[in-house]
């Protein structure tokens, strides 16, 4: 006991300490500016001079639930008993929820009373907001996301108080679960220089180039964004035609080569192709001017460099979320320049029609845009750290609260998964190329119709003419499968085919034959109606969508030649650009 006790007073002093470093709070992506709470105050106010009943009527219902929920509270402690989870009508209308696995919330008094009174209290919200009358669908939407923040926020789950997992593990280890969550609890802090963000995987349990990343390789140019990668052939011969990979710069490269198990990069050798893979440049605040005209520059480039490395003419370009848009970009360019040199093009989970934001619609408003203006103004880049706490918020009882409850109150170290692993790895953007992308690609929506200028080109999804493969994920909620859909429909190319993978934006992509989990629908027409057309006319088919690019990426390679070696290196794979930490 003395000794958590002289523990507790240590990393509360190192807590207090790494807090400070917390830079200046920026209010305008810390929250909803004020215009939404403006408008939600005006809408009840409207309400209660119009319908008084009808709020009325929503005070009494909720003290009735109440006031009935205590009184049978009272009566199951009195009786020491509580009714069955089978007998229950209130738990038989409960959707289920893991945070209430413990038996607990069923058979003690206590906490089965907390957790129906959270549901009272949040259908009471739910409710209360649905009930108001919003200026437009964006105020709507909104308000109705920032209700669902804070109902998942008071989870009893997340306080120690009501949450008998973590007094149960308290108890048992007569507080060193505590003590070790504290820990944690610091070490987060202090790892991202004052901002809370909880870990999501054992940092020690995984090491770039180590036991993830290691496809055998050399890095063949290094420039001051990128460096280019070679990957060492696996088979005697392979496809003439090579394949250029560009990762998202929003995080690292490696997630298409994790374990060897899981590799697509691996894979990719192994059927026969000689594999060119970007590593992107963790930007400082010295690359505050660097726009989307550089990264498309940067298309061009390891397009040339990789070219002049296999002596071929002609080279195939793959693009993965960010990295497809911009993709996209780049062959508009190349089209009007009458420059033929990429021979297909494969997009994964890429947006290129923004016209419907789906769940960034909530962020991509004026007080949010502004307020990354305000930080990329201050800072140079928008922080790696602000972006993930953004798209953890997405899915916040997963990737907050959840992995919060683990680590802190529990004490449990994070877990040793190589994908959560990858994902707190993040990178921070450069100060102009987030706002070029949030602004003229998301907001103004210009690729589509209007067209994005880049390097002096106006271009729009027409001039995207190359043969193309697309490939969306079924439950991806950062890059929605039907606006995937949406914008393929839309490009100029006649060689179009469509690939829907079952699962998310990671688990759909990084989705190896041989585990046989997720089986995808592909089709290569039916471009002209809507996306529930395409996939009603789309052949569904077991396991990996791999084999089935696979082939159609050899159909369009060329004939086989032998086998290239990577020459004139500048070290081994996968290179140092890598190793780069968000700060």
């Amino acid at each position: 006991m003395i000794a958590n006790l002289e523990r507790i007073e240590s990393l509360s002093q190192r807590l207090i300490a790494g807090l400070a470093q917390r830079p200046t709070p920026n209010p305008g992506v810390d929250g909803p500016g004020p215009e939404l709470y403006a408008s939600a105050a005006s809408a009840w106010m409207k309400m209660l001079t119009e319908q008084p009943a009808r709020v009325i009527e929503q005070q009494v219902n909720f003290w009735g639930e109440t006031l009935k929920h205590y009184a049978k509270a009272q009566d199951a402690l009195v009786k020491g008993r509580m009714t069955a989870p089978e007998d229950d009508p209130d738990e038989a209308e409960a959707r289920p929820d893991k945070r209430f696995s413990n038996p607990l919330w069923n058979t003690h008094p206590f906490f089965n009373y907390v957790k129906k009174q959270y549901r009272i209290n949040a259908k009471a919200m739910q409710s209360a907001a649905a009930d108001l009358e919003m200026p437009d669908r964006i105020a709507r939407k909104r308000l109705d996301w920032l209700t669902g923040q804070i109902i998942d926020m008071m989870a009893p789950t997340n306080f120690l108080a009501t949450n008998p997992d973590a007094l149960e593990k308290a108890v048992q280890t007569e507080g060193e679960s505590l003590v070790r969550g504290l820990e944690n609890l610091v070490r987060d802090v202090e790892q991202n220089r004052g901002d809370l963000v909880v870990s999501l995987a054992d940092r020690d349990a995984f090491t770039v180039g180590g036991n993830i990343g290691t496809t055998e390789g050399k890095v063949v140019h290094r420039g001051p964004l990128y460096e280019l990668i070679q990957y060492a052939p696996r088979t005697e011969q392979v496809h003439a035609l090579p394949l250029v990979i560009f990762p998202p710069w929003i995080n690292k490269f490696y997630i298409l080569d994790l374990k060897p198990q899981n590799s697509l990069i691996r894979w990719l050798v192994d059927q026969g192709h000689t594999v060119f893979v970007v590593s992107w440049k963790n930007p400082d605040p010295s690359f505050a001017e660097t726009g989307m005209e550089d990264y498309v520059a940067a298309y061009l480039d390891a397009s040339e460099r990789v070219m002049e490395r296999t002596g071929q003419k002609k080279l195939n370009i793959t693009g993965y979320c960010i990295a497809g848009t911009t993709l996209a970009a780049t062959l508009g360019v190349l089209k009007q320049r009458g420059d033929d040199r990429v021979n297909s093009a494969t997009f994964l989970t890429t947006l290129t029609d923004f016209s419907d934001l789906g769940e960034f619609l909530t962020f991509l408003q004026p007080d949010f845009v502004e307020g990354i203006r305000e930080e990329v103004s201050r800072r140079g880049i928008f922080p790696a750290q602000l972006m993930s706490r953004t798209m953890s918020f997405l899915r916040a009882n997963d990737l907050v609260w959840g992995p919060a409850i683990r680590s802190y109150m529990m004490g449990e170290t994070p877990p040793a998964f190589d994908l959560l692993y990858w994902n707190g790895d993040s990178t921070n953007l450069p100060g102009r190329m987030t706002l070029d992308y949030i602004d003229g690609l998301c907001v103004q929506n210009r690729l589509p119709k209007h067209g994005f200028t880049v390097l002096g080109h106006t271009v729009t999804l027409a001039d995207v003419t190359v043969p193309l493969c697309s490939v969306a994920c079924e439950t991806d909620h950062i890059a929605p499968w039907k606006d995937c859909w949406k914008g393929v429909a839309q490009m100029g190319a006649d060689d179009k085919t469509f690939v829907l993978s079952e699962s998310g934006h990671i688990a759909g992509i990084v989705n190896p034959p041989s585990k046989k989990k997720y089986g995808h629908y592909a089709g290569d027409g039916g471009f002209s109606a809507d996306h529930a057309v395409w996939k009603d006319a789309a052949t569904f088919r077991e396991g990996s969508w791999w084999p089935l690019w696979g082939e159609w990426l050899a159909a369009r390679s060329g004939d086989m030649v032998p086998a290239r070696q990577p020459e004139d290196d500048l070290g081994d794979a996968p290179g140092e650009y890598v190793h780069e930490r968000a700060t």
